[in-house]
């Protein structure tokens, strides 16, 4: 197994590449929480446009299928029975009204369920608990070096320099 910079796992590594890999992980993480927010976002638009398509439909049909449909149905009712051809009108239109009351009852399921999708809040509430839980964070006490705690005085100035340019 290696590091996400290719060194060994358990070999010790510099503060600089330490640094660098934790970096690295958590753009990693927060590229894939947008990307999960943006693919949860694309499925309440899906739910969305199916609720719209719905309505269209139970619309469409409302409006377009009433002639033909009122004038076929009736008079097929008044072939079939003895009844005022006015009340097999009034039967036909009835029919349409319900086929349009279902299919608008299926896009009011859909509209509902687009709403209670909580997708990109749950990702952005994701978010802000990795970004607590890595403020916490505190490094791991290290045991004390003895070749670091007896530097000369004047080498303290070189070793400062060499860590700072480790860590950018």
């Amino acid at each position: 197994m290696s590091a996400p910079d290719g060194s060994p796992v358990g070999a010790e590594r510099s503060i600089g590449q330490l640094f660098a890999s934790a970096t690295a992980e958590l753009s990693a993480l927060v590229h894939d929480e947008i990307a999960l927010a943006k693919a949860q976002l694309r499925q309440d638009v899906k739910r969305g446009a199916a609720s719209g398509g719905a309505f269209t439909v139970a619309g469409a049909v409302l409006v377009f299928s009433l002639p033909m449909l009122n004038f076929a149905l009736a008079y097929g009712i008044r072939t079939w029975s003895d009844w005022n051809l006015a009340l097999c009108f009034l039967l036909s239109f009835a029919a349409n009204v319900l086929i349009a009351l279902v299919l608008a009852l299926i896009g009011v399921v859909f509209a509902k369920k687009a709403k209670k999708s909580k997708g990109p809040q749950k990702v952005a509430a994701s978010m802000k608990e990795s970004a607590n839980v890595l403020q916490k964070a505190k490094p791991h006490p290290r045991p004390e070096r003895p070749e670091l705690t007896e530097l000369p005085r004047e080498r303290a100035p070189e070793v400062i320099e060499a860590v700072a340019r480790s860590s950018s």
